[in-house]
């Protein structure tokens, strides 16, 4: 069968391997591409037309064209998100506008994303939304063994009479404390009616066993005296690093330790977020002054205690792309699709690398039956430190025609594509000719973590222009509060809500007039 541009034969489904190579062999003198022709019976042209395009960009492998006979539907959408945080925000209020537009279940939806770490965030923003989930294939984010051990020694900072986190790390990392060590402190406790932190330095134990306890006793206190500290990614940094959690995790290279201490990391940059976040609003609705560990662990509190309770089976189901092949769903979600994320950092360096990427990225999408949203986010926490993205280069191999993309945050109307920002990648020939044109007025000036210089607090006054790191440029109004702790309230252009009332001691200011 002829393509319709004359330049292609279309082999139908029933065709071997070998049939293609010959017809390969026989027509490539002539300019002629030769494709396997496959019917999809799930989803509808959009996407199965924006699939065939990724797909084609690689290069080691018989091409395939799909069909659907489902007509158009409706076009993708792109959602792009100043932070991880917005993203997981946008995609929940897209969850809930789709079961009452187009009357859809729980179930009928799926998020999926590269790597599991990334389920933090839209686990909070479901339980936030009172949305049923269920991660496929594995634990919630908040149930994962290094999440818990980490979240125990937190805990213990801030109230070391928590007897189930005590018990949790007494001995984790291993300190030669065993069972029976811990046994007798238990008993010792119960017999004086006494909590088991205060029965250890009374216990009556052998000189080993004492010791080990004591070098814990004292390391719970140094945390106990660190969790003040008004910074709680400071306090939880310390924590992570003197327990030994954080060096136990890095020993272990296997692709299953690699992405426990993603989670790890994931959760230290949950509290980093929270430190640094000027959206926290009190009952009151007045912003949260309180950025210390102990505030941390009672945000999180009903997400770390709250049990799924059975749904049945209408869930949202979140999962790695990985753990999505051969299912399918009504709506999906293809979520982090930003470069060294989705393509991954270590596919990168190799066009093999890059084309299993692509791959993962056309099971993903083909995945939806009807909706189809792709997302990204312009900036996340990586380790402690804000790292600014460059949108996913398969987002470019899609053409426009597919997708209905929101101008730039902030512009109201605005029908402007995504910014083309394809500037890295692999050096052997990864780079892919754009269909997004830039904005003509970015909606908020891009802060280079480089250039930027906190300005004391001091500097920040009624009148001044400021920069901030999430917001961008902004004209503080006014300033109120407490002398050594004010509230400034700044009017940043091109975001949402413009207009902020920010915790001066917390928040990332520079002074730029």
């Amino acid at each position: 069968m002829v393509g319709d541009d004359a330049q292609s034969i279309y082999a139908f489904r029933g065709a071997t391997i070998q049939n293609i190579l010959d017809f390969e062999k026989d027509f490539k003198p002539f300019g002629i591409q030769v494709f396997k022709l496959e019917q999809n019976y799930r989803s509808t042209d959009h996407i199965v037309q924006a699939a065939n395009q990724v797909i084609t960009h690689n290069r080691r492998q018989i091409q395939k064209k799909i069909w659907s006979y489902k007509g158009g539907g409706t076009k993708i959408k792109v959602i792009r998100a100043r932070t991880d945080n917005e993203e997981g925000k946008r995609i929940a209020d897209t969850i809930v506008e789709r079961k009452n537009r187009n009357h859809l279940s729980n179930k009928d939806f799926a998020i999926l994303y590269r790597t599991n770490s990334q389920s933090r965030v839209f686990e909070e923003y479901l339980r936030r939304y009172n949305i049923n989930y269920k991660v496929f294939g594995g634990l919630s984010f908040y149930q994962r063994k290094e999440v818990k051990d980490l979240l125990a020694y937190f805990r213990l900072a801030i109230n070391p009479k928590d007897e189930e986190a005590l018990r949790r790390v007494i001995n984790f990392p291993k300190r030669a404390i065993g069972k029976t060590t811990v046994d007798k402190l238990s008993q010792f406790a119960g017999q004086q009616d006494i909590t088991m932190w205060e029965a250890i330095p009374q216990v009556p134990l052998s000189n080993r066993a004492a010791t080990s306890l004591k070098g814990f006793a004292n390391m719970i206190r140094d945390f106990q005296k660190i969790a003040l500290d008004p910074d709680a990614y400071a306090a939880a940094d310390h924590i992570a690093r003197r327990s030994g959690l954080m060096d136990l995790l890095r020993k272990d290279t296997s692709i299953e330790g690699i992405g426990r201490l993603d989670n790890f990391n994931s959760l230290l940059d949950g509290v980093k977020d929270f430190a640094e976040s000027d959206d926290d609003l009190g009952p009151d609705g007045v912003q949260s002054t309180d950025k210390t560990l102990a505030s941390y662990i009672q945000s999180i509190a009903l997400l770390t205690d709250m049990d799924q309770k059975s749904t049945n089976g209408d869930h949202v189901t979140l999962m790695s792309v990985h753990a999505a092949k051969g299912l399918e769903f009504p709506a999906v979600f293809v979520v982090g699709l930003e470069e060294k994320l989705f393509p991954s950092f270590m596919s990168m360096d190799t066009i093999d690398g890059l084309d299993e990427e692509r791959r993962l990225f056309y099971v993903a999408i083909t995945r939806a039956e009807s909706f189809l949203t792709l997302s990204y986010a312009d900036s996340r926490y990586r380790y402690g430190q804000m790292r600014y993205n460059q949108a996913s280069r398969f987002l470019e191999e899609i053409d426009e025609q597919h997708l209905d993309v929101a101008g730039p945050l902030g512009a109201k109307g605005a029908s402007t594509r995504i910014e083309s920002r394809m500037g890295g990648g692999s050096s052997q020939g990864a780079s892919v000719k754009g269909n997004f044109k830039k904005p003509r007025k970015p909606a908020r000036p891009v802060v280079d973590p480089k250039n930027f210089s906190r300005s004391p607090m001091s500097e920040i006054q009624a009148g001044k222009k400021v920069l901030h790191l999430n917001f961008g440029e902004g004209k503080v109004l006014s300033l109120d509060g407490a002398k050594d702790n004010p509230v400034a309230t700044i009017f940043f252009q091109g975001i949402d809500n413009p207009q902020r009332r920010i915790m001066v001691k917390f928040a990332p200011l520079q002074v730029i007039e």
